[in-house]
This record gives C-alpha cells, structure tokens and sequence, in this order.
C-alpha cells in the first residue's frame, strides 16, 4: 500500500499515477478477498464478471451486490485495507480510470445491519477529485489523501474523521492570477514547485477555517497551520483594501514590504503584513492591477 508521502511525491513529479498504471497492480489487490471487519466476522467478497461486487458475510450469511470502482469497466481490483483506523480492514475496489487516474470504492462493515456500506465522504463540495481517487492513508496522521490530475493539473483532496463521518480537512484550488500576479507582488520561489493554489483547511460542517496561498503540488502537512508563501511589494504604493471590490481606502503598503499571500478572488488577493508597531495587518489587494 502506497503511503501519502510516496503518493504526493508522485504527484509533485507529474507521473504518480502514470507511475502507477505502468507498474504491477496494488500489492495485495486481487479479484477475491476474505478478511474479518470485526470480531467473529468473517467477508468473502469476489468480483464478478458484470463489475459488481459479490459479498458473503459470514455467520450473518447476509449477501450483497455491491458496485466496484465507478467508470472501470469491469477491471476493478479487490484488497481489504483499514481505511478508518480502527485496526480491521474495509473492502476496497481500486480501478484505472483514463490513462492517469485511479477510481476507489470502500465499504465499511455495519454490525447493526450486518452488512457492508459506502463510505462516502462528507465534501460540501468543495473537494477537487469528485471522490475518492487514488486513495492514500497515512496511519500517522490518521487521514487520507484523495489525487487526482484533472488537465494539466494534479489535486489533492485530504480527509480525516469525525467520530465515523469522514469529512473532507484540506482541498484546494488553482490560483488564477499567473504572471500577473507578480506586477504587485513578487514571490520568490524554488524552481521545482508548482503553480500556486489557495489551500483551505475545513471543520466537519464545511466551515472554512483558513486559507493560505502555497504550491498546489505539495500537499500541506496535517495537523498544523496552513503556511502560504511570501512575498514582496512591487509597487511604490499598494492599497491595501478591507474587502475585494473596495474602492477607497487610507491603507497602503509600500515597495520592498513582505507579505504573506492567504486567499485570492476574482482577481484579488488577501495579504498579511507583520507591522512592527501594530502587529499583523490583514487585507485584499488587487492582483490584477495595482
């Protein structure tokens, strides 16, 4: 099983799932599994030739059709792995999709129903990948990483629980700004990170909790702060606005100021200035034309 690391290294190389699909199938991926959800449970669960899931669970005797990995075409491959860290094992279904992509499927056992059942994360809709694709788990941070390349670009989508509900902790989105973000403010950067992309951090419900603009190819490290790039100040003066769209302000920072870059929208960008006197100052400049 491909650690998160490993996974993201790919991705920040532009051949993770290129890697994947031209190396031998997941280790311990097969058409036929046997493993045991909880105590005294014993699954059987063989791929069928129409692409469903056949599952026999064991002493229930409760039997199931269950779809394998979405737009695979029947090539699915079974493997039990614990995807919800509570040390027994899910049902996964994992499938190329197109020429880069991987489609997951995981079933989780219920005990009150005796049977198997999706799981199906909590996005609000925020996720880039529209699932899981190419899932990652990494036991030590207790999340999962979901990539996934979508044209040029490769995304990643990170999860975690809450109690059973796996919620969608960090995603991103591509900044749109381009070269002519560094009319305003000049980023200095290493010459193998990626475009730029606003990462968010989410609670259970959705709720945005931060943001920082950092590389989109190099997933943030769980458990800690978001840390977005900085920069310095272009012009002579820069307005620095309370909201984007603002049209008057008494705020400006001026050539030579480091900023640190937190957000972008519509051609906006949300800036922190550590003031020596006042402390941090937060506020929206326009990235377009300053």
């Amino acid at each position: 099983m491909m650690d998160i690391k490993e996974g993201l290294s790919r991705a920040r190389l532009g051949m993770a799932l290129l890697a994947l699909a031209a190396a031998p199938a997941w280790a311990g991926a097969r058409d036929t599994v046997r493993f045991g959800p909880a105590n005294g449970v014993q699954v059987q669960a063989d791929l069928a030739e129409d692409g469903l899931i056949d599952a026999q669970i064991l002493p229930a005797g409760t039997r199931q059709r269950l779809p394998a990995a979405p737009d695979a075409d029947g090539q699915s491959q079974l493997s039990a792995e614990d995807i919800d860290f509570d040390g027994y094992p899910e049902l996964v279904a994992r499938a190329p999709v197109g020429q880069v992509n991987e489609a997951v499927a995981v079933y989780r056992y219920d005990a009150r129903q005796a049977r198997l059942t999706a799981l199906v994360p909590a996005t609000h809709g925020q996720e880039q990948c529209g699932g899981l694709m190419g899932l990652t788990v990494d036991a030590a941070t207790r999340t999962l990483a979901s990539s996934c390349r979508s044209g040029p670009m490769w995304y990643v989508d990170v999860y975690r629980y809450n109690g059973p509900t796996l919620y969608l902790y960090r995603a991103e989105r591509m900044s749109m700004l381009g070269d002519a973000l560094d009319a305003v403010v000049a980023v200095a950067r290493p010459d193998d990170s990626g475009p730029l992309a606003v990462w968010s951090t989410f609670d259970a419900a959705g709720k945005v909790l931060e943001t920082a603009i950092a590389d989109g190819l190099e997933a943030p490290r769980s458990g800690v702060p978001l840390q977005p790039v900085s920069g310095r100040v272009v012009p002579a003066r820069l307005a620095l606005y309370a909201r984007p769209g603002d049209a008057a302000t008494r705020r400006y920072l001026v050539a030579g100021d480091t900023v640190a870059l937190l957000d972008e929208r519509e051609g906006w960008v949300q800036v922190r200035y550590a003031n020596p006197t006042r402390g941090a100052i937060v506020g929206w400049v326009n990235g377009i034309a300053p």
